[in-house]
């Protein structure tokens, strides 16, 4: 096919995608623009340009589709469900099951969905390549569209183009497909106008009829194409209306709207029949017809005037003809329209279309549609649908008749709407949901709702005070949610932490003890929430056994069923990091990215890899934190979500990058400062007292820690008090170091664990002179030495060796630093390595220079899916738990192979990898 008038350039562009997929390396295009600009066209020469190379298979977006879960996936994927259960595993077959309605089953996540059919699309190219065109894709279902641009963003590997084109962006826009490369199409040039209209209108034009229709088109291919159609033929050789302020599309559509406006009354309601299902299904166009008493032989006018074609499908001519048809429909005609259609629709096969249409053709208010449409909403959830469900319900509250029923239906999509992450669209739902009438536990609800969403959009400064009232009114209505409520109050009064207004973590505990009784046996979250209100009313050692028990619980309960035990894990991780409980954060941190793989859960996975990733950094693998980091940073590239960046802070201070730390500081102090989030400045002070400390500079470090001590918070009060320890007794200042110290030594024999005694024990050495600081060492080493945190183990060797230097034992010193200076150099401790180095030379001996090692030259993501393959992974495998394909990980083998030097799998076992 011959390139487009005027469109070289973007001809070439799809071009160069298709020999790229060809290759192996896949991509995806958006084309954008303006109705008319020429959008179909371009996805027209892809297809004819494709033919023969690639499998093209095809899907239309339609503005009545979006209430419809998936139905555009369904679309694509459908010629391929027959071939899905010979490709894909169970897990994936299922998940595309219950999304399309084939079968029953919990609800998935819309991102395993995702992967089933990332995995799907890439098992079919194998064959040969794919061509995946979606015109109108602004229409799309957002669930569609969400699983499609995850699709586009991880296909790099594949035999596999997606090409979505897209009306500029409305209000009415499901998903921008933001992060894909785009191509904006522009208006064709005044001369490439005057090439197409003189190619495409066979009359004979004037030279100012010309200019005229070029200057009222404004370079819109459709446009030009269409206005001379709706001029009568006297007005094409004389004469033509001037241009006027209305857009190119608008005249189109005007163009449309008076051409089936033209047509006889009975061909306009098929017309309308026809705009009004987009599923272009031919059968259910002529029953709906029979119902309205239209014969098929009305059909013949609007084909006759290039409006429509009917065969199997029913096709229309553009999407500007389908808008302007109904648009220009009176609305007792609509009302007919869908309730033919309605009548047409099987109940058993297509309940929620019939549904749908149903509501359509309501005037005023109907419970039986309202009830409907509910069922419908309900269906949608089982799919995994959430805003299908959500319109689904506001929907049938508007139709509901009853103004408690209407109240409860549009409470209920405000929780759905929540829970599809669309906060600002769910806020708009709460204003209809609080005209009532609601009752005590609905309104209590209602207001949690509003403190919920706060929460989701800002984490910031109002929302304890918001969450807290919220459990006080459940208190006597819903005592399990409102104790839950208090959780979520002193959760979110922890990440407001020092910039929270007057509802701090000490308010909200003297609230919460005023909550409910826990039930008998208490669950995870109610130890968590009576331990928690201890904590700051009573005090830490008080605190100290409901939540070991809480964590205990939740430690022990590996099922993954309980939603409500999932939602703490993070809190939890805290809990454990307060009481030094290594062992509970690293199992619930495991836990959380295990679970979250599993599920296909991409929208909390990079939050749970985050948490690991911080342990990991204690723990000593800092190149398997970053390997997490790189894959936490795909994963939020491919769904869209912002970057963590907590964790990376720590990560950058253990490694003594002090420029990259410093830049990373102040990019969240100042983010976190305008939010009200005192959490992340905590966090980001912590990090700034483990580099100083690493770098030797006790004054800046003891500045970082004191406030985090002084401040009292949750987990940072408890692990800045070593670092403040150090920074004190070091920076000169021992009467500060012996008030941490005493606190730590309060708090550590309260806790228990090896992590919290071999701690205090460095702490005390610290402080300490002569026979009792070396036994204090000994001992730090020792506990130390027994739980997962190499990064204090190794520093406590440093502390030691530094000590014996100074006490002039050379030789006991150089076996301790050399023991601290190979650990933390293994473990990428730069900066704490190099205070080892100048402790050695000190000593008068030269420390080893790490080795490079062929893995250096390995990326983290690399490292990542080197590590996995090595412990016997298949592609396969691989690919299901890093959301790729298989084929994207035997791309990646074949770089890690050339950079190692090895050529198979068997050898990359016995790679040491760090």
């Amino acid at each position: 096919m011959a390139p487009i008038v005027g469109r070289r350039a973007e001809c070439d562009a799809v071009d160069h995608l298709l020999a790229g997929a060809e290759a192996g390396r896949s991509g995806a295009l958006v084309v954008r623009g303006e109705a008319g600009i020429g959008k179909t066209a371009l996805l027209e020469y892809a297809r004819h340009t494709a033919a023969g190379r690639f499998r093209v298979e095809s899907s239309v977006g339609a503005e009545s589709e979006t209430q419809f879960a998936f139905a555009g996936l369904h679309q694509v994927c459908a010629p391929l469900l027959a071939q899905a259960g010979a490709l894909l595993p169970d897990p994936q077959q299922s998940a595309l099951g219950v999304a399309f309605g084939r079968q029953e089953g919990a609800a998935p996540d819309r991102f395993l969905v995702g992967l089933a059919t990332l995995h799907l699309l890439a098992e079919v190219a194998e064959e040969e390549p794919v061509l995946y065109l979606v015109d109108d894709a602004q229409w799309l279902d957002q669930a569609s569209a969400q699983v499609l641009t995850f699709v586009a963003r991880r296909v790099a590997a594949e035999r596999v183009a997606l090409v979505f084109a897209v009306r500029d962006p409305t209000d009415g826009d499901v998903r921008t497909f933001a992060g894909l490369p785009t191509l904006h199409l522009k208006g064709l040039s005044d001369s490439n106008a005057r090439a197409l209209l003189v190619g495409a209108v066979r009359t004979p034009l004037d030279d100012g009829v010309r200019e005229r229709v070029v200057a009222e088109a404004r370079g819109n291919p459709l446009a030009l194409l269409e206005l001379p159609r709706s001029a009568l033929p006297a007005q094409l050789a004389s004469g033509f209306a001037l241009p006027d302020a209305v857009s190119a599309p608008r005249r189109v559509e005007d163009s449309f709207r008076h051409r089936s406006g033209s047509l006889p009354a009975d061909t306009q309601l098929l017309l309308l029949v026809a705009a009004a299902e987009p599923t272009g299904e031919a059968a259910l166009l002529w029953r709906a017809a029979a119902h309205l008493g239209l014969a098929r032989e009305v059909a013949a006018p609007a084909e006759a005037a290039g409006l429509l074609e009917i065969d199997t499908r029913v096709r229309f001519r553009h999407p500007l003809v389908r808008s302007a048809v109904y648009r220009a429909a009176t609305p007792p005609d609509r009302r007919s329209v869908h309730g033919a259609l309605a009548s047409a629709t099987d109940p058993e096969l297509d309940p929620d279309r019939r549904a749908w249409h149903r509501a359509q053709s309501v005037l005023g208010t109907d419970e039986a549609a309202a009830v409907d449409l509910e069922r419908s909403a309900g269906r949608a959830r089982a799919r995994g649908g959430l805003a299908a469900a959500a319109t689904f319900l506001q929907h049938a509250a508007e139709l509901t008749p009853e103004p408690a029923a209407r109240a409860r239906r549009a409470l209920e999509a405000v929780h759905l709407t929540h829970d599809a992450g669309a906060p600002e669209a769910a806020l708009e739902l709460l204003a209809v949901a609080s005209t009532g009438p609601l009752d005590a536990l609905q309104h209590a609800r209602l207001e949690l709702l509003r403190a919920q969403i706060a929460f989701h959009r800002t984490r910031g400064r109002e929302v304890p005070g918001m969450l807290l009232t919220a459990a006080q009114a459940l208190a006597p209505l819903d005592p399990h949610l409102s104790r839950q409520a208090y959780v979520h109050a002193l959760e979110s009064s922890f990440h407001a932490g020092r910039l929270a207004h007057g509802h701090g973590m000490l308010t909200v505990a003297e609230a919460a003890r005023d909550a409910p009784g826990a039930p008998t046996p208490p669950r995870p979250v109610d130890l968590l929430l009576d331990g928690l209100a201890t904590r700051f009313t009573q005090g830490y050692e008080a605190s100290v056994p409901s939540l070991q028990r809480a964590l205990g619980s939740l430690r022990d309960d590996d099922s993954g069923t309980d939603d409500d035990n999932g939602r703490w894990l993070w809190l939890a991780c805290h809990v454990g990091a307060m009481l030094w409980d290594d062992e509970s954060i690293y199992v619930l941190a495991t836990r959380a990215v295990r679970l979250a793989r599993e599920a296909g859960a991409l929208a909390t996975l990079p939050a749970a890899l985050n948490a690991l990733a911080l342990v990991l950094v204690l723990t000593g693998e800092l190149s398997r934190a970053a390997e997490l980091f790189a894959e936490e940073e795909a994963i939020t590239r491919a769904t869209g979500a912002p970057p963590l960046p907590n964790s990376r802070l720590a990560l950058a201070a253990w490694r003594g990058q002090k420029q990259d730390t410093s830049e990373l500081y102040a990019r969240m102090v100042a983010g976190a400062t305008a939010r009200g989030e005192g959490l992340t400045v905590s966090s980001a002070e912590m990090s700034l007292a483990y580099l100083h400390n690493g770098l030797g500079s006790y004054h800046s470090a003891l500045e970082a820690a004191a406030p985090l001590v002084e401040l009292d918070e949750l987990a940072h009060s408890s692990v800045a008090l070593p670092e403040l320890v150090e920074a004190a007794s070091r920076a000169g200042q021992p009467d500060r170091a012996a008030v941490a110290l005493e606190r730590l030594s309060v708090r550590a024999r309260a806790s228990g664990t090896e992590w919290a005694l071999g701690l205090a024990a460095r702490s005390r050495a610290l402080t300490s002179t002569g026979p009792a600081a070396e036994e204090h060492y000994r001992e730090a080493i020792e506990r130390l030495g027994r739980c997962r945190m190499a990064t204090h183990l190794a520093r406590a060797h440093l502390l030691y060796g530094e000590w014996l230097r100074r006490e002039g034992r050379r030789q006991d010193a150089r076996h301790q630093l050399r023991t601290a200076h190979q650990l933390l150099s293994d473990m990428g401790a730069e900066a704490f390595a190099d205070r080892a180095a100048r402790e050695l030379r000190a000593t008068g001996e030269h420390p080893r220079r790490r080795t490079a090692q062929p893995t250096d030259a390995l990326t983290a993501h690399e490292l990542h899916i080197a590590r996995l393959v090595a412990t016997g992974a298949t592609s396969r495998e691989v690919g299901a738990q890093l959301f790729l394909s298989p084929r994207t990980i035997e791309a990646h083998l074949r770089n890690i192979f050339r950079k190692l030097g090895i050529t198979s799998r068997r050898q990359l076992a016995t790679v040491r990898l760090p």
